[in-house]
């Protein structure tokens, strides 16, 4: 096929406006939110005022005094039901439905009530009268590991230590750091974050006349929700469905199971009728499950040369009440071991120590492939760290540590197996679109005049792909994932997938991977996902899986159609099947490029004409990658400082990244775009805060700040292509790349900016008060 005609499929993909599918609507809304049902009650949370204490009583009096309350749950009601703790997808920690004996987090959640309207539910939440006894506090990891005050008392093991995991040569990384010609050490603190997706978690739960369980959800992962309530209730799982229509950003907000869930089906089952629950924001940015709070102790050794001898990182991490992780059951760090980044280190030893406090749950991967957001803001610090330390130029520190193109498959010293890449390409790449050589020199003169002006780098490798049946698992349930086919007569099709889309664009990426396969219309391709009762069983959308897991399931499925269809199409052209060819989108015989058949031909006679052949063309495929993906980027960020104010200018921003065979490239701009908007959020604005107290000081978008349209800078972007060579087209995945790498470039930039005043590392969020501290005491911020 010739090239412009490729270009052509690919414009064509740029311009698909997917219809709007009534099978979504039905009744049941476009939103969670939007569904209306008859008889329809709503549910809403009483929450603990207070991080830390043991409850006397509660009252429930007041609650059902309110016109329209019909019921109030406590958690001593869901525990004489089996009911009162949920699972947690990692298997190795469980969370209160409602508070039982003692709350352990502000805003935790103590009694739902149900009521005919959502203001008289929540005026019976306002209502619930509880008596507390206030206990000591744990407000960070460092105390949490003291066990002064064990928090959960339900665990076997007496202590706030949840887990400790490592990787790596301790004994190897310890004596090559001893005998580094150079070593620096940095604590490096990736503070606590959310999410906040556009819309907040929630669900409608009911029971229809056949006894079943009806469940529409904001659901990052149906099939597993499916399995989860099926485990929590003793609901047979054929007796629930499950249903996560549109969702407005999910972000692994939207992975965990919440208590509101739980509530939902009880109050359903108890009354008869069907319930909705829908969190406030407040409720959202206090109970939800929350990202990072990562206290990384890193250290890096070199030769004179500036050759990495060595890496460690030790990290305590701050997990919150309840682990919300739903890291696999190998990797309860995640994917912490990506932590030697890009870079060629012979050995290395990574730990994380993490601990319970009186916190919302924490652990989970905020547009992040399990705790890999954490390792690259880790080495690309310490990396600009040491070079500081060398007097060398940050971006020629990595180019001499680079890990080579024929490296590649690439052995890390821990443990990951590296599919593919080209760091130099990329780097040079960046280097020429930002115009490098000029920038240093108008920096040169800037510092002469005594201005600020600050160039970060971040050369980021992600991990992403989560599928390996061998290492990752959810509840013990493999993470593979899968995609039913079917081709219609008139060559119009449908593709069913066990993702579930939050904005990614998989109605028009999952048309485009079959299109490109059968040589089909790509809008003629209906794609449906989120249906448990018709999507094949799937792990769901999170940590860049889709593309390289369930891509790959698509991409295999439609390869098996159009083998069936090779088979049909020698029947038409009166050969034999090795006598045919699949070419420029045609099945045409061998040598005779005049004798040819279209799928579409195909597909018709599949069904009225199949020969001697099965009739129908579909297939299903359920895919378990050999590897993960290794995506990986050069970013570049440049910016201004003002003296006086601290205030901190992003000036220009390039992303140049590389995913591999890349499918829809508008798609990839816009993940591109609202990931680096995101990682700006949080390096320069966003901070989930705890005061000594426990007491949460970000409930609402005046204190947790969203970057508009003003603030947000503009995005310059590039791309390479260095295709994964397992994966069935090439394909890498991006969705979460621009939040992995993006923090680092920011505040690097910063401290580059303020290096002349003798600032070696500022923590994140950059906020303007502490630059300003940073200038006025020309040191650590």
């Amino acid at each position: 096929m010739s090239i412009e005609a490729k270009e052509e499929r690919h414009a064509l993909g740029h311009r698909m406006k997917r219809k709007e599918d009534p099978r979504f609507l039905q009744g049941q809304g476009r939103y969670v939110d939007d569904i209306a049902m008859p008889g329809m009650l709503y549910a809403a949370i009483a929450r603990s005022p207070y991080p830390h204490a043991t409850i006397k009583s509660i009252d429930i009096s007041e609650a059902m005094k309110v016109p329209g309350v019909k019921a109030v749950i406590t958690g001593k009601d869901l525990e004489a039901a089996g009911l009162g703790w949920l699972p947690t997808f990692h298997g190795y920690d469980k969370q209160m439905v409602l508070a039982i004996g003692k709350v352990l987090f502000q805003y935790q959640e103590v009694a739902a009530v149900f009521a005919e309207t959502r203001g008289a539910a929540e005026d019976g939440a306002e209502a619930v009268q509880v008596e507390y006894e206030p206990l000591p506090v744990v407000a960070d990891p460092f105390t949490s590991k003291k066990d002064e005050v064990i928090l959960r008392p339900d665990r076997e093991q007496k202590t706030n230590h949840i887990y400790h995991w490592e990787v790596g040569d301790k004994d190897g990384t310890a004596r090559a750091l001893e005998s580094s010609a150079k070593r620096v050490s940095q604590r490096i603190w990736f503070q606590r974050c959310h999410p906040a997706p556009l819309e907040p978690c929630g669900c409608v739960a009911h029971f229809d006349t056949m006894g079943r369980l009806q469940f529409y959800v904001t659901s990052q992962a149906p099939h597993v929700y499916r399995t989860a309530l099926a485990l929590v209730t003793g609901i047979p799982e054929d007796k629930i469905h499950v249903v996560s229509p549109d969702i407005g950003g999910g972000f692994g907000n939207k992975v965990p199971v919440y208590p509101g869930y739980v509530c939902a089906v009880v109050g359903a089952l108890k009354l008869g009728r069907p319930v909705k629950w829908i969190e406030t924001r407040t409720e959202n940015l206090t109970s939800t499950g929350f990202a990072r709070d990562y206290h990384m102790d890193v250290e890096l050794g070199a030769d004179t040369n500036g050759r990495l001898t060595a890496l460690r990182v030790s990290t305590a991490a701050d997990h919150g009440a309840f682990d919300a992780a739903a890291d696999p059951t190998k990797y309860p760090a995640g994917m912490f071991g990506v932590v030697t980044g890009s870079y060629d280190i012979p050995v290395a030893h990574a730990e994380v120590d993490a601990y319970f406090t009186n916190k919302a749950p924490g652990g989970i991967a905020y547009r992040c492939s399990f705790r890999v957001t954490e390792a690259s803001y880790a080495i690309e610090r310490a990396m600009d760290v040491l070079a500081d330390e060398l007097g060398l130029d940050p971006v020629e520190l990595r180019r001499r540590n680079f890990i080579k193109k024929e490296q590649f498959p690439y052995p890390s010293a821990l443990g990951f197996t590296y599919d593919s890449g080209d760091y130099h390409k990329t780097l040079d790449k960046a280097l020429e679109m930002i115009g490098y050589p000029d920038l240093l020199k108008e920096q040169a003169e800037k510092r002469a005049r005594g201005e600020l002006m600050g160039i970060g780098i971040s050369t980021f490798t992600e991990v992403v792909g989560a599928g390996p049946s061998k290492h990752f698992d959810i509840l013990g349930i493999k993470m593979f994932d899968s995609a039913e086919i079917r081709i219609h007569p008139t060559g119009a099709g449908l593709v069913r997938a066990g993702t579930k889309s939050q904005g990614q664009g998989h109605e028009t990426t999952w048309a485009q991977i079959v299109a490109e396969e059968l040589g089909l219309d790509p809008q003629t391709i209906m794609v449906e996902e989120g249906d448990t009762d018709t999507a094949p069983y799937g792990l769901g959308t999170y940590a860049s899986r889709s593309t390289p897991v369930a891509g790959a399931a698509i991409a295999v499925a439609a390869r098996r159609v159009r083998e069936k269809a090779r088979k049909i199409a020698a029947h038409l052209l009166e050969v034999g099947e090795g006598d045919v060819e699949w070419k420029d989108y045609k099945f045409q015989v061998k040598g005779v490029p005049a004798k040819t058949v279209t799928m579409k031909e195909v597909a018709f006679a599949a069904y009225t004409n199949p020969g001697p052949n099965e009739p129908g063309l579909e297939a299903t495929n359920y895919y378990d990658p050999p590897n993960m993906t290794f995506p990986h980027g050069t970013y570049i960020a440049v910016v201004d400082i003002d003296r006086e104010t601290g205030e901190v200018k992003v000036r220009r921003f390039l992303a140049v990244d590389d995913c591999g065979t890349v499918i829809n490239p508008l798609v990839v701009e816009g993940q591109i775009h609202g990931g680096l908007t995101e990682g700006f959020a949080i390096a320069f604005m966003q901070e989930i805060q705890y005061d000594r107290d426990g007491n949460n000081l970000n409930t609402n978008f005046t204190d947790y700040l969203v970057p508009t349209s003003l603030e947000t800078p503009h995005w310059e972007t590039g791309n390479t292509v260095t295709p994964s060579p397992h994966h069935p087209i090439g394909a890498k995945g991006v969705g979460e790349s621009p939040n992995v790498g993006s923090p680092a470039a920011f505040v690097n930039a910063v401290v580059d900016a303020l290096a002349p005043l003798g600032v070696r590392h500022i923590e994140m969020p950059v906020t303007r008060e502490k630059v300003w501290r940073a200038i006025q005491g020309g040191k650590v911020a």
